[in-house]
């Protein structure tokens, strides 16, 4: 930590000027469904963070983006930049920018699997907890969770007319409003409406145009209504609904002549261009990169109390469309324009049984899945695939694929109380996945190549298949838990664990075409299920007359057919390796004082992946990590201020498995603060933040095109600069 980082957090930690008006908001009692029952969470036998809505509110999380910097050993992975987004934990990470591809670390919705990553990097708004578990998942929730899980709850109708509305302004002429709205329409029936709206410039320029990237242009909705009928039979109804359509895909430049190796002062022939001014946020782009995103998706879920037991259904329809192009060159140049594009129907359906008796506590289910996925990617690439025979056009590679996924799985978890201090548990899930794949690969030419959609069959001419493949697998995987918990007081919580969790098996959907001796076989194209084996030990505690709780885990995975994904030149490829990864995260928080709060956080974590060249890290997995947030609030003029600051700092890592100079971030720290003024009556707040306070410049993605055999460059994408903004919130019946 820099001295100027350290001496601000630690003025924030040093303001006490009168007694709070407010208890603790990071002490505050979290209840968790991570066993798919209400607990709290400090009973819970699993590594895991959770948020209240009212705690989101306050530390001024707005994107599910945010949620890991609160969190030990939790990380967001950005591919594709703005455009994607998924979850890393303990090292555990995807890199695959391919939407055809599932997380190793799961998301969930309102309880139901969010399978494209495209899809993930939705607004937070109206929430009523998030939920982050570290660990293999897979005995409880449905999909490829080896590496851990997010889960989001919105929240619900009540009977009570309640409701907010918030308004934010801030830097790069950021404009959002959000608010819900919602109460009892009849005695059994209640509803609530929330949405967001949010838009940006964007703060990076394309000096070639004069056009602003990485804009904000995004909007999302939700409808729940709610039927009680009876004290035991509870219907829940959910429809939602997400647009963003932004310019993106732009990467800095980095001229790497030499194959591995960063080479920022030497003019690139390739591309017959350089880029050397030292400002990460703006480029020469022929074209503007953007990204369409369309999601929607309706859920019915019904609990059903049967007397001694409940039955709790979830059927759900999701679709996300998205169209996505990008400068992958980075350039004047019109060499490389990498696009994909996403058309994806998902049916899912969970019933479950859940139920106590004595000192049994059990729950048993089955899930379904039906994924459509029919997709794209390419390059408009011309000339490196030869010249357009049609005057205007360019010449390019589309590679459509389709994807079909039907999984089935029956799952079960008992806890059985030995004593009033001993818990044991015993849980496991059976699996069966079916997958079909059909991939093609061909030269054709876009007629339009700056046409918005691109990739329409009235845009495409003269096609030239260079390759097909069809593929089918079933495979069958099975996930376990073996656990026993201890608690000699009230106060504390330890624990050992036997874990098995499972990522199914997939396709590759190369975007040029393979490089000998790779081939369109099934060696090269598809992978195995991913098998995860881990033992844990943890412990939680709370302390001092419950102003402090302090947790912590240590942990070993052994990984079998890890789904390694590895860039070499042009060409993407997963395939199966062994991996292994060990340890350790500890996390304190701390109320010394009425209105005082601390949150200190750090995380090991050592990930070796064994590859014929020799072992290497794993991406996306710094070896430490380390985070710290500190507020104080006390009263003023009848109401609340409050000061916070938070600190997360990630060591060095790698974005692909070479391990080479092109691909490495050294190791960065990000700083924010806010303030914030409550009224007397709760229901109105005013808030500034300045996030990014010493305009960090830090790497989220890189992609190695160096040598002069490819591009001669590599892409960097950098996170965001320092941004400030206000807002004011009112809020009612809350």
């Amino acid at each position: 930590m820099s001295t100027r980082q350290f001496s601000l957090v630690s003025a924030a930690v040093a303001i006490v000027l009168a007694p709070s008006v407010s208890w603790s908001q990071m002490m505050e009692e979290v209840v968790v469904t991570a066993q798919k029952r209400e607990q709290n969470a400090q009973d819970v036998g699993v590594s895991l963070n959770a948020f209240s809505g009212e705690q989101l509110v306050q530390l001024g999380l707005t994107s599910s983006q945010q949620i890991s910097a609160m969190a030990p050993g939790v990380s967001t992975v950005q591919p594709n930049g703005e455009a994607n987004y998924a979850l890393a934990i303990r090292g555990v990470a995807s890199s695959d920018f391919t939407t055809n591809v599932e997380s190793p670390v799961a998301l969930y919705l309102d309880e139901v699997y969010i399978s494209q990553m495209s899809g993930s990097g939705f607004m937070l708004y109206d929430m009523e907890r998030v939920e982050i578990l570290r660990g293999p998942q897979g005995t409880l929730f449905g999909r490829n969770a080896t590496g851990g899980l997010a889960n989001f709850v919105s929240r619900m109708p009540t009977q009570e007319f309640q409701g907010y509305v918030q308004g934010t302004v801030g830097d790069y002429d950021q404009y959002k409003l959000e608010g819900a709205i919602g109460g009892g329409i009849t005695d059994t029936f209640a509803a609530r409406l929330s949405g967001s709206y949010h838009v940006n410039d964007g703060y990076v320029d394309n000096r070639l145009t004069g056009t602003t990237l990485n804009n904000a242009d995004d909007q999302s909705y939700r409808l729940h209504l709610l039927w009680t009928p009876s004290e035991a039979l509870e219907i829940r109804l959910t429809g939602r609904l997400a647009e963003q359509d932004i310019d993106t895909g732009f990467f800095e430049n980095v001229s790497s002549i030499i194959p591995g190796q960063l080479t920022p002062d030497q003019f690139n022939p390739v591309l017959e261009y350089i880029d050397n001014d030292g400002n990460v946020y703006a480029g020469d782009y022929d074209r503007d990169g953007f990204n369409e995103l369309s999601t929607d998706g309706v859920t019915a879920a019904i609990e059903w109390d049967l007397g001694g037991m409940t039955l709790t259904s979830i059927t759900d329809r999701s679709n996300v469309e998205r169209h996505y192009i990008e400068d992958s060159d980075a350039s004047p140049a019109p060499v490389f324009s990498f696009f994909l594009n996403t058309d994806a129907q998902q049916t899912s359906q969970e019933l479950r049984l859940d139920g106590q008796a004595g000192p049994w506590t059990w729950v048993a289910g089955a899930y379904w899945l039906d994924l459509d996925i029919d997709d794209n990617n390419g390059a408009i690439t011309d000339p490196f695939v030869g010249p357009a025979t049609t005057p205007g056009a360019e010449a390019g590679l589309l590679n459509p694929y389709r994807r079909d996924l039907e999984s089935l799985s029956a799952f079960g978890q008992v806890e059985y109380a030995v004593s009033d201090q001993w818990t044991v548990i015993a849980g496991g899930r059976y699996i069966r996945d079916e997958n079909e794949f059909e991939y093609q690969t061909a030269i054709v030419e876009f007629l339009d190549p700056f046409a918005r959609d691109f990739d329409a069959s009235g845009n495409l001419a003269n096609p030239f298949v260079l390759a097909t493949y069809a593929g089918e697998r079933k495979d069958t995987e099975w996930a376990g838990r073996l656990q026993a918990n201890w608690t000699p007081s009230d106060d504390l919580l330890l624990y050992g664990s036997l874990n098995r969790g499972v990522r199914g098996g997939g396709y590759n959907a190369p975007i040029f075409p393979l490089s000998p001796p790779l081939d369109y076989v099934d060696a090269v194209m598809t992978y195995d299920p991913e098998q995860l084996d881990a033992i844990e030990f943890g412990f939680k505690s709370t302390l001092w007359d419950a102003r402090a709780r302090l947790n912590g885990a240590v942990y070993y995975y052994d990984y079998s057919d890890y789904q390694a994904f590895f860039i070499v030149g042009i060409d993407t490829i997963t395939f199966n390796t062994d991996a292994t990864s060990q340890g350790a995260e500890l996390e304190l928080t701390l109320a010394p004082t009425d209105g005082f709060e601390l949150l200190l956080g750090a995380a090991y974590n050592d990930v070796v992946v064994e590859l014929p060249t020799g072992d290497v890290p794993s991406v996306q997995s710094p070896e430490w990590m380390f985070n710290a947030m500190a507020r104080y609030e006390w009263a003023i003029a009848d109401g609340a201020l409050a000061v916070e600051a938070d600190w997360k700092y990630r060591d060095e890592h790698f974005f692909a498995l070479t391990g080479l100079e092109t691909v490495r971030e050294n190791g960065y720290a990000v700083t924010n603060v806010s303030v914030n003024y409550t009224f007397a009556n709760g229901a109105w707040t005013i808030s500034a933040f300045l996030n990014n306070v010493f305009d960090e410049e830090y790497l989220v993605q890189t992609f190695d095109l160096s040598g002069p055999n490819v591009f001669g460059m590599t892409e960097q994408y950098y996170g965001r600069p320092r941004w400030w903004g206000a807002s004011v919130r009112y809020q009612w019946g809350n």
